[in-house]
């Protein structure tokens, strides 16, 4: 006997049980059994037992004892071995080393607590590929330490592999709010994220001109950003060894007096921006006029107040639009929570108010929407006039859409518009603290008691975030990140607000890539790589007096999964650190 599938052209197969044999130089045949309405199991289990093979029930033949996620462990770990990060941060391998590289893989999955990490690591298959799952809280602290002394050299060797000579540094800094009152480093400042006071840890990341982390220092939250400028400095010509690098930093980092103290070194380049009342005063001086965007939206320009500098001039008018329509909004909400404040003040004769209870009311309007410094106010007992500062208004309005790019480089070294896309770059590391920050490394809040941990729960976070962003990188075509950024950088106007590249669109819309694969995001991708699974498996249909069988098996990978380990074994990786 034995099972023939019949094919129907407009309809699904029939699955026939027909008995077949000999007579002379024939084989007739005949149908035993109809079987089309089977379910597909049940007829794969009678074509097994018409071939010859025993049959024996799957809870009978062998158990699942336990199951751990390890598709997202495999594909991190995969990774971190082609990055060759472990041995940067360590060329021998060590209990310390293993520890370390766990909490980093870690931060990436499931950030936690060190304690929580413990627990989480246990869940998924993480704790046996590094041998760790014995590791206490304590070994964990005793790492951190092991990785805070060896971070100067490890910050190295990431600036000899991603930082050159005449090349392009970015820089910024941003804070994270501190949970206790132990760490030396929490100071009262304002928070970058929620604009509260509060306890906060600073943190400068440098990266390299393409948003690649390179190096983390950790500073008092009361620092000011650009007070960190010269630690800066001291690390790219100590620290790195590199004579000719451009800084390129934010106006409100590259003041005019670091930019002097940058000056004292020839070889040190620098990129940065003018402030608003540099802008205005040029503007005064005839420096910058109207009729320098007739035709173009970026000029270059010389002044005498900005001696051997060249000042990159542009002007975006949609941005300009966008300024004076939240101006005006700002103002109008301004006026109507005025409007109460002042009708208060009018009518009550019985108890009025005082003229601090008033200004009181008027500072957290004005606090609120920052506008106090278009109005003219005028606050005595029971009385409260405002009027708006049109001169002053109208003044600000002439800055809409100009901003001035400032830069030491030469022509020769650095194009216009190139130095206005340097400058734009800084984006790239306002997204490295925006990955640290969010749930996928989660930098905060910050909980560590001494200041030597907290310093290295930050570098675990760039480490972590140095991994993620390589990855990005390799899978980009099955995320909902922009492919080919740079190219596509080096195509748009520097000027003009971004746009996403007709690739980018068509992800968005279609939410599948040309291979039929869905577009994931981060946070689903890695969730859906951890569906692979390793299972760990007893053989139960055996004697009693045989010892237990054994056997690990991992879930086959899906087309995803598949394409996923594919393009990250196709990195090429970087060899040896130096």
């Amino acid at each position: 006997m034995y099972i023939e599938t019949v094919p129907n052209r407009r309809s699904r197969p029939t699955i026939l049980l027909r008995e077949g044999w000999r007579e002379g130089k024939k084989t007739p045949k005949r149908t035993l059994s109809n079987l089309t309405d089977w379910p597909a199991e049940k007829i794969e289990a009678l074509r097994q037992l018409l071939a010859g093979r025993r049959m024996v029930p799957a809870d009978e033949a062998y158990a699942t004892e336990k199951s751990r996620a390890h598709g997202h462990v495999e594909a991190v770990l995969e990774m971190v071995r082609r990055l060759g990060l472990e041995t940067l941060i360590a060329s021998k391998r060590s209990r310390q080393r293993d520890l370390v590289v766990a909490m980093i893989v870690q931060q990436l999955l499931d950030a936690d607590s060190k304690l929580g990490m413990t627990r989480l690591w246990r869940t998924s298959t993480l704790a046996q590929e590094l041998g760790v799952e014995d590791a206490d809280v304590d070994e964990l602290y005793d790492a951190l330490d092991w990785l805070r002394a060896r971070q100067e050299r490890i910050e190295r060797r990431l600036a000899a592999r991603h930082l050159e000579e005449g090349g392009r540094a970015l820089y910024d800094v941003s804070n994270s709010r501190y949970e206790g009152r132990t760490c030396p480093l929490a100071r009262l400042g304002r928070d970058k994220d929620s604009d509260r006071c509060r306890l906060v840890i600073a943190y400068g990341v440098m990266t390299d001109a393409h948003g690649c982390p390179v190096a983390v220092e950790v500073y008092a939250g009361d620092t000011g950003d650009p007070a960190t400028v010269p630690d800066q400095v001291d690390k790219l010509r100590g620290r790195f060894g590199l004579e000719r690098i451009v800084l390129v930093g934010d106006r409100g980092m590259l003041t005019q007096a670091r930019i002097e103290r940058l000056k004292e070194f020839p070889q040190l380049g620098w990129i940065s921006a003018l402030r608003s009342d540099a802008i205005r005063k040029l503007i005064v001086q005839g420096a910058i006029q109207p009729s320098l965007f007739d035709r173009q939206d970026l000029a270059e320009i010389v002044s005498p107040d900005f001696p051997g500098e060249r000042l990159m001039v542009c002007y975006n008018p949609l941005l300009a639009e966008e300024r004076r329509r939240t101006r005006q909004d700002l103002l109008q909400a301004t006026e109507k929570e005025f409007a109460p404040i002042q009708r208060d003040a009018a009518r009550r004769t019985h108890t009025p108010l005082s003229a601090e209870e008033i200004a009181l009311r008027v500072g957290r309007v004005a606090n609120r929407f920052k506008m106090a410094k278009h109005f003219d106010l005028t606050i005595a007992d029971n009385r409260f006039v405002w009027n708006r500062k049109t001169q002053a208004i109208e003044a600000e309005q002439a800055l809409d859409g100009i901003y001035v790019v400032r830069t030491s480089e030469s022509a020769e070294r650095l194009e216009p518009d190139n130095t206005v896309r340097a400058y734009k770059n800084l984006t790239d590391v306002e997204r490295a603290f925006r990955f640290l920050k969010s749930p996928d490394i989660r930098i905060r809040p910050i909980r560590h008691h001494t200041e030597d941990h907290v310093r290295a729960h930050v570098l675990l976070c760039l480490l972590a975030y140095y991994v993620e962003w390589h990855m990005r990188r390799v899978l980009a075509p099955l995320l909902f990140d922009e492919e080919n950024l740079e190219e596509a950088r080096q195509r748009r106007d520097p000027v003009k607000p971004a746009r996403p590249t007709p690739e980018a669109q068509r992800k968005k819309s279609q939410r599948r890539t040309a291979e039929g694969l869905p577009i994931h995001s981060w946070k689903t991708l890695m969730a859906h790589l951890a569906n692979r699974t390793r299972n760990w498996c007893r053989i139960a249909a055996q004697r009693s007096d045989q010892p237990p069988f054994r056997f690990e098996q991992l879930t086959e990978c899906d087309p995803l999964q598949a394409k996923v380990f594919e393009r990250i074994r196709l990195f090429p990786g970087y060899g040896n650190p130096k």
